[in-house]
């Protein structure tokens, strides 16, 4: 057995987090020609749990057959936004309260984008007499390198609100920020590359330029700490189906910090987030805490389902020792990838130091579409990103060091081959 096959076989046995693994339907014997099938595509679609089948099958059939509209109080759906929102609250670092769960990332996004920019602009008006707080807030600042639909929202935002965009690399966001900066949304995962961005430290920079931040948890929450209470996040929005395992367009989230929640005015008031939700009043009024950040009728099947897939986290599991795990697969992914691929062959595009790196590995290969569809054929689940980046994401509950091992040794296998 080769050196890294046995090293990988030690750290498994060593690994306080391998009973997690059989909370999880997995398909043990999809791997093609090879053996065990390896699902390295966490980050972008998490596996199952295996609690959720029946849970979904009980909100069916017995909750909306049987009960039909008495589950809605009976059962708990009415208050399933802000109650589930509560169970993710510590995986990110934030007390009770602040998190409400409902809609899509896109559509949280857009919320928050356009609420930080009504923030600041409350909070120049609150400071003195118009015109005596200095420039009127109108621009916002947005990640250069986001996912594209945050973009896509940030510059719609800004054209509602009379905003600028100004899109800029996270790296050069201090220097960007001015008087004029009301809104700044960021990544705290680069999609691409794995590339942790400095959270508290730029959160510090915004801040004291008397703006908002917003950071976008999708490729972190699930991975790694956060601290939203700890760095004073303003507010975040994170989807649930990566490394929350939610399911196929799982409910996302939005987090509005405690301190700002009877400021936070959302720009999609709905009769979900009315002080008198059954009041049916033409008059709008905001309901307290992050219940404001609620729309419409939440959508009980998936949010359930996400539910049950939370259970997860129960019995003790820290984000801690699961981040401790993620940082010593994928350290162990690139020391076999160094041990079994020639090299050149691939480039990897995520940083090596601890404090830099999510949860995934993102490798540049010239052919990476189809090298990535025969790894698939062989069992060896992780995506493809235009034009030339293989990404495979860690999750640690479920994913251990043999199939960290295979992983990079069916690489191998794939890249020798002629035509590669």
């Amino acid at each position: 057995m080769s050196e890294p096959r046995l090293r990988a076989k030690e750290l498994d046995a060593a690994d306080g987090l391998a009973a997690q693994r059989a909370e999880f339907l997995l398909d043990e014997g999809g791997g093609g020609s090879g053996g065990e099938a390896v699902y390295l595509d966490g980050n972008s679609l998490g596996a199952l749990p295996a609690a959720v089948p029946g849970r979904v099958e009980d909100v069916v059939r017995r909750q909306w057959g049987e009960l039909r509209i008495r589950s809605w109080t009976e059962e708990g759906w009415w208050t399933a936004p802000e109650r589930i929102g509560d169970r993710i609250a510590p995986l990110v670092g934030a007390a009770a309260g602040q998190i409400v769960v409902g809609d899509s990332t896109s559509v949280n996004v857009f919320k928050a984008v356009v609420g930080a920019v009504r923030l600041a602009r409350s909070a120049d008006t609150a400071a003195g007499p118009v015109g005596s707080a200095g420039p009127v807030r109108d621009e916002i600042v947005v990640d250069a390198t986001t996912f594209p639909t945050d973009g896509y929202i940030a510059e719609s935002a800004a054209r509602m609100t009379g905003c600028t965009l100004r899109p800029v690399p996270p790296s050069g966001v201090p220097d960007a920020l001015g008087d004029r900066t009301a809104a700044v949304l960021l990544n705290h995962v680069d999609y691409r590359t794995g590339r942790l961005h400095d959270l508290p430290a730029l959160t510090a920079a915004v801040h004291a330029a008397g703006a908002y931040v917003v950071w976008d948890l999708c490729h972190s929450a699930g991975a790694l700490p956060v601290g939203l209470d700890e760095h004073g996040v303003d507010l975040a929005v994170g989807c649930t189906y990566k490394y929350l395992n939610g399911g196929p367009g799982s409910p996302a989230y939005l987090y509005v910090r405690a301190e700002l929640q009877d400021r936070f005015d959302s720009p999609l008031p709905g009769w979900n987030s009315h002080a008198e939700p059954f009041g049916m009043r033409p008059e709008y009024a905001p309901a307290p805490g992050a219940l404001r950040g609620r729309v419409g009728t939440p959508d009980i099947l998936s949010m359930l389902a996400l539910e049950a897939a939370l259970d997860v986290w129960d019995g003790g599991v820290t984000i801690e020792a699961v981040r401790a795990k993620s940082l010593a697969l994928t350290d162990f992914f690139l020391e076999c990838v160094e041990a079994y691929v020639p090299e050149g062959r691939v480039e990897c595009l995520t940083p090596r130091p601890h404090g830099e790196r999510g949860s995934q590995i993102a490798l540049r290969c010239p052919d990476a579409g189809d090298v990535m569809k025969r790894l698939i054929e062989r069992g060896v689940v992780g995506d493809f990103r235009h034009p030339d980046v293989l990404r495979f994401g860690f999750t640690p509950l479920y994913v251990g060091f043999a199939d960290v091992e295979r992983a990079a040794r069916v690489l191998a296998d794939v890249l020798a081959e002629p035509g590669t």
